[in-house]
């Protein structure tokens, strides 16, 4: 199946690269780690959101009320999972902030809508026998450069109580690999940049650069 990182792609250029991936590599099935911004998709896609979307969109993708034109092929992991090729995949949606983290998540509005509160990690928590999780906030120990220490708690606590084979990282738009505990993590690409396949036998995740769009 295919794999795309954060893609913002309410951007036309983004937009292009976008659907080139989709062109490229040419699978049946593809999951997107967030920051994806644009919703009308040629492919049935599972996301989580990011911190950078249209969070009307979100919020009526989080709650079954999306039916217009504008949004196509894309389903939401929101602390929820789903079966693909076999595998069990799970996501939690938005990112950390300290402030909105124990905040009831029908209080957050606007902007605010982007972050995931204590009821979105306690109902992740209760998933069962997940193989891959999408995260857009990284766990503590990913090695990617940035201005600040990476890695929440919350999803520490999530990666050791659901132990998954692989967690996939958006937001960093950089590519880097760990192992934590049992799982391996990676962080992705941005989409414009290259794109990845998963295979779902063998949990083998391979890239290709982005040709010129």
């Amino acid at each position: 199946m295919l794999v795309l990182g954060d893609a913002h792609a309410a951007d036309p250029e983004n937009r292009r690269a976008l659907f080139a991936a989709y062109r490229e590599a040419d699978q049946d099935v593809t999951l997107q780690l967030g920051d994806l911004e644009y919703y009308d998709l040629p492919k049935p896609t599972w996301f989580i959101a990011g911190n950078n979307e249209d969070f009307d969109t979100i919020s009526a993708l989080r709650n079954g009320l999306v039916s217009n034109s504008e949004v196509r092929n894309a389903n939401l992991l929101a602390s929820t999972a789903v079966e693909l090729d076999g595998l069990r995949i799970a996501g939690l949606s938005g990112n950390y902030a300290p402030t909105q983290y124990d905040r009831p998540r029908a209080n957050l509005v606007g902007e605010r809508r982007r972050h995931f509160t204590h009821e979105d990690v306690e109902r992740a928590m209760s998933l069962e026998s997940v193989d891959v999780l999408m995260t857009h906030e990284a766990p503590h120990g990913l090695p990617v450069s940035e201005e600040y220490e990476v890695g929440c708690q919350y999803v520490d606590d999530l990666l050791s109580a659901l132990d998954p084979d692989l967690c996939l990282i958006g937001h960093h738009h950089q590519h880097s690999e760990t192992t934590i505990g049992n799982t391996r993590v990676i962080s992705l690409a941005p989409t414009w940049e290259r794109y990845y396949i998963l295979d779902p036998d063998s949990l083998s995740l391979t890239w290709a650069e982005m040709k010129e769009n």
